[in-house]
């Protein structure tokens, strides 16, 4: 036997958290390890402890493979050399190692394949369900690829080995109420808070079901009592957390105050944090701004989005996220800033030829969608009714990465252009189809009795009246 051969076979192994044979000789590699994953799994702010693993042993598979997941987004060639360490080791790897690196092979390089890397995640989970972190992983790709199906498959079949455990719960409830399953998934989200009261993905979704049903005080009430917990997650969650606040907020009676702020306090604060992540902070602030944009409120916004508007001609921040880009597009358009608008528009554009062929077919589908809102921005109504044509519902958007209430706006934002270029009966029908499901939502009735009234309809003033009562009832 060579060297190399001995050495292989001599290589001790540790336990990772849920008991996974790891081969390393460092008890400090599994330590960053375990860190990681409740980094992951929290959302918490040091998800870069990962980078400490292979530190502590270069040779380890597990380290060095989940260090080149997290640094693929930001630094593709550091990623890809620490992909590489991983193959080379590859041969003295346990059998859960090897599964782990092959589902994050697919994510790191230029030939990311999210369809495979869903396959080989899946593959993972059959072996080793008690894998959290890879769960996780693999319901993100569910997400942008707008597969809660598939999502609430993969947590479905390893929650039998995992009833006790943190996260999973608000893991089980994500997928439910993106399919509209809500009662289950607010007895999910409650579980996930009732094992682990700093579960963030559980209050998040508690608070999905809440705004979904109109229950707004329920969800601000609720949001604020945890609210104290979150200084330790992520820029994207913590403002999010507070994004839900604010557009809860938006229901009820003199609304302004309190949403302003909210983004003031919560949000765009969050930009003086030293680990801050500006476009993480920005899509949760352009999302509420856009909001209080469609609810005819410029005035109040005005001097926020041009401050907002000039961080975003800053091109590295281009592409970070699809809804992102969609967003900084009405806010660069709407601000006048007509050129850096056209120039991210074009670039989204050809983004989209440097993607393989199946994934560019997918996301050419979002070009249209991003065109009508440029188009929005500049107040060219009948141009973005053109271009979107009169079956137009956001749902069918979920491929940008965003979630049924952060398409929401999108709809919104259709119905006011149906109300603009003279389509009202149009307007009512989209109108009535969603008060049939949200009968509490104070928005949808004014937008109701404005379009009844264009109508010249005899109960244009019972809608407007439903709209105040509801307003006033929320936050009183």
């Amino acid at each position: 036997m060579d060297g190399d051969a001995a050495a292989r076979t001599t290589t001790p192994t540790r336990s990772d958290r849920w008991g996974h044979p790891v081969r390393t000789t460092s008890d400090a590699c599994i330590a960053a390890v375990d860190s990681y994953y409740e980094q992951f799994l929290s959302y918490g702010r040091n998800r870069a402890v990962i980078l400490q693993a292979p530190l502590h042993d270069p040779s380890c598979v597990l380290a060095n493979s989940h260090a080149a997941h997290f640094l693929a987004p930001k630094n593709p060639s550091k990623a890809s050399s620490l992909l590489a360490a991983a193959a080379s080791s590859l041969e003295n790897a346990t059998s859960y190692e090897k599964a782990v690196f092959r589902a994050i092979s697919c994510l790191v390089g230029e030939e990311k394949d999210e369809g495979t890397a869903v396959e080989r995640h899946m593959e993972l989970l059959m072996e080793f369900p008690k894998d959290l972190v890879s769960l996780k992983r693999a319901q993100i790709l569910c997400f942008y690829m707008g597969r809660a199906d598939l999502s609430l498959n993969l947590v479905e079949q390893v929650l039998p080995q995992n009833e006790d455990q943190s996260y999973i719960y608000g893991m089980l409830a994500f997928p439910l109420l993106e399919l509209g399953r809500m009662s289950e998934a607010e007895k999910a989200a409650r579980k996930g808070i009732d094992i682990n009261k700093h579960d963030l993905w559980s209050q998040h979704n508690l608070c999905h079901v809440f705004q979904y049903e109109c229950r707004f005080k329920e969800a601000v009430d609720f949001m604020e009592a945890c609210s104290s917990l979150w200084s330790s997650y992520s820029s994207f969650m913590y403002t999010h957390n507070w994004w839900h606040v604010a557009v809860c907020y938006l229901e009820g009676d003199s609304p302004l105050p309190k949403v302003l702020e909210v983004y003031d306090h919560y949000i765009w604060k969050e930009l003086e944090q030293s680990d801050a992540e500006p476009g993480e902070v920005y899509v949760n602030a352009l999302g509420l701004l856009m909001r209080v944009y469609v609810r005819d409120h410029m005035g109040y916004i005005e001097e926020r989005l041009l401050t907002l508007a000039d961080r975003l001609e800053d091109k590295s921040i281009w592409h970070m996220e699809w809804l992102l880009d969609l967003l900084a597009l009405w806010a660069l358009a709407s601000t006048n800033k007509i050129h850096k608008a056209e120039d991210l528009l074009k670039s989204m554009k050809s983004r989209i030829y440097s993607m393989g062929r199946k994934k560019q077919h997918i996301m050419q589908r979002g070009i249209p969608l991003a065109e009508a809102i440029y188009e929005y921005g500049r107040g060219n109504y009948q141009k973005v009714f053109d271009i979107l044509g009169p079956k137009f519902n956001a749902i069918d958007f979920k491929i940008i990465g965003a979630s049924d209430e952060q398409l929401d706006v999108f709809n919104e934002v259709w119905i006011i252009v149906l109300l603009k270029v003279g389509q009202a009966s149009k307007a009512i029908e989209e109108i009535e189809k969603q008060v049939s499901i949200r009968d509490g939502a104070p928005f949808l009735w004014r937008l109701l009795a404005t379009a009844y009234t264009m109508e010249g309809r005899p109960n244009a003033s019972v809608a407007a009246e439903k709209a105040k009562a509801l307003e006033l009832a929320y936050f009183r």
